[in-house]
């Protein structure tokens, strides 16, 4: 038998460079599809689109955030607090309690009080120099207490109005009439008691703002002692502002007399009112210039730099008949 010497075995085919290089690209070819396979998993996956009809919609999440609605500001009603008759021995005493307050109101003053007696006037002088304080015309002579002989002559009425602005007021039209409850600013108008009716027309005619009342403090004209107490007076203006018996909405004008709050104990009671409609966060006290009707009456402030118009819409002022008696 004929055995093959081994160095006469056949060495294998081809070059030998050649095929390493082919074992060494197969490697490297190899290594890439591994790393290629692990980058795809690693990628992340595209959302699922999901197919309507010919529409393709693609689903994404969202956060939900909730914006809780905010309230809407309520419009706070408006008190105007106004003392009749002064100066007299009550105004001190009623001067010193608003400004400890800190709250604005209105005196009507009376001209021939104001130069009554050194300390009548020396009050008129501390009404004059006191912060949040307005003061507006109540006629000269308060007709003398005789109502329905002063209001015969509406031209009578007239100047002792004008009177009193001249000496006192010179640059307040707001006036209110002796011993009557009526009305003349701009289209609100109301009269008490409708022999008085010419004369408050002559008031309008003449470029005065007649303010009457919605509201009045009463008291015992013997004693000058009031009828009500603090809590009572503010159930009348809760009552008043919910049944709408105002003559503009919203906007109360309270009529008291400042010679009523002499005594100690009506005083504490005049302090103990504001207190508690200071708490109130529906109400805000206010001078009588800012009652709406009177602000529409206002005419147009014009300059060389702005013009300010000020409008209420008519069908916002109450409809009252304009002779109830």
């Amino acid at each position: 038998m004929y055995h093959a010497d081994p160095a006469d075995e056949a060495e294998p085919s081809g070059n030998p460079v050649a095929i390493r290089f082919i074992q060494q690209l197969s490697l490297f070819i190899l290594f890439v599809f591994i790393v290629s396979c692990q980058h795809q998993q690693s990628k992340p996956k595209k959302p699922t689109p999901v197919v309507k009809t010919d529409t393709v919609v693609i689903v994404k999440k969202q956060k939900v955030v909730h914006v809780k609605p905010q309230k809407p500001v309520k419009q706070k009603k408006k008190i105007y607090l106004t003392f009749d008759d002064g100066p007299n021995k009550g105004t001190k005493n009623v001067l010193d309690i608003v400004q400890q307050e800190n709250i604005p109101v209105t005196f009507f003053i009376v001209g021939e009080h104001v130069f009554a007696s050194t300390s009548q006037t020396a009050v008129w002088d501390s009404l004059k120099a006191a912060a949040n304080i307005e003061l507006c015309n109540h006629s000269y002579t308060h007709a003398h207490n005789r109502y329905d002989k002063f209001y015969q002559e509406p031209g009578t009425v007239v100047k002792d109005m004008e009177r009193t602005k001249e000496e006192l007021l010179p640059d307040n039209n707001i006036v209110r009439a002796p011993g009557r409850n009526s009305w003349r600013i701009d289209s609100l108008h109301f009269t008490d008691i409708k022999k008085s009716k010419r004369a408050m027309d002559s008031l309008q005619q003449a470029g005065f703002i007649v303010m009457g009342w919605d509201l009045e403090w009463h008291y015992d004209p013997k004693t000058l002692q009031v009828k009500n107490t603090a809590d009572e007076m503010l159930l009348q203006v809760d009552s008043m502002f919910k049944k709408g018996k105002t003559k503009y909405p919203d906007n109360l004008v309270i009529l008291a007399h400042d010679q009523v709050y002499h005594s100690a104990a009506d005083s504490l009671q005049l302090r103990e009112f504001i207190q508690k409609l200071k708490t109130r966060e529906d109400y805000e006290l206010s001078l009588v210039s800012g009652y709406p009707a009177i602000i529409r009456q206002q005419p147009v402030v014009a300059d060389s730099l702005k013009i300010v118009v000020v409008s209420i819409p008519a069908d916002t002022v109450r409809k009252i008949k304009a002779d109830s008696l």
